[in-house]
């Protein structure tokens, strides 16, 4: 998703810088503008589960030349019915310490170079704990509520930071392939919609419609029903 986000904003006319764990993912992104240039964006190895991750942000961003908009979509998650340990573990470390990490290190840098717009992919998945993926949904609940607490703190000190949280339902990703979910949405699909709940400064986006309509029917349950209810993944 995040690769898809960044060919839409650099066809736009953003100037980009794009990172991840391995940078041959990111060899390939380029895009053509309306007047023929081909325009790559600026690329940073970051594992957001290593202490020096800020760091390296920090050095993409002196590369870019600064950052208006930091969008956050790394996150991992698995279908873990026998609670196996490595990866509950693993995702805890990726989806909420690694998530605190690199959206602290950017709210930090728009406190002090006068604002920004933080936008991050969770997942509806945060809306209720989901027994087939407990870690996945849990930290996915962290999220949400770490960005809400960033718009609450960023209002006390009266910074300039705008906060997008985009929820997507199933997507066909590489986290979910071969998988047999409901609903489950193309990539190019949800990618334009979030290119349009950042560019409108959302607070909250639930991606698509459906997923709204479910995610209000979630909240909706009981608690002694909803514990009841026989998930399947």
């Amino acid at each position: 998703m995040g690769r898809l986000v960044a060919e839409r904003l650099l066809r736009r006319g953003w100037t980009v810088g794009v990172a991840a764990r391995r940078t041959d993912k990111l060899a390939t992104i380029e895009v053509a503008r309306p007047d023929g240039t081909v325009v790559r964006p600026a690329k940073a190895s970051i594992d957001i589960t290593a202490a020096d991750a800020p760091q390296r942000l920090q050095r993409l961003i002196d590369t870019i030349g600064g950052m208006d908009l930091y969008f956050h979509s790394s996150g991992v998650g698995k279908v873990n019915m026998l609670l196996e340990p490595s990866a509950e573990l693993t995702t805890v470390s990726t989806n909420a310490l690694g998530f605190t990490r690199m959206v602290g290190a950017a709210f930090r840098y728009m406190a002090d170079h006068g604002g920004g717009h933080i936008a991050v992919i969770t997942s509806i998945a945060g809306t209720r704990g989901l027994g087939p993926a407990p870690a996945y949904s849990a930290t996915k609940a962290f999220d949400n509520t770490y960005i809400e607490a960033l718009e609450q703190l960023a209002a006390t000190r009266r910074l300039n930071i705008r906060f997008t949280d985009i929820r997507p339902g199933f997507v066909d990703t590489d986290l979910i392939r071969g998988s047999h979910f409901p609903m489950t949405m193309r990539p190019e699909t949800v990618a334009d919609d979030i290119v349009r709940a950042v560019t409108s400064h959302r607070h909250v986006q639930v991606v698509d419609w459906r997923w709204r309509i479910i995610v209000a029917l979630w909240r909706l349950l009981p608690r002694w029903i909803w514990r009841r209810m026989p998930l399947r993944a």
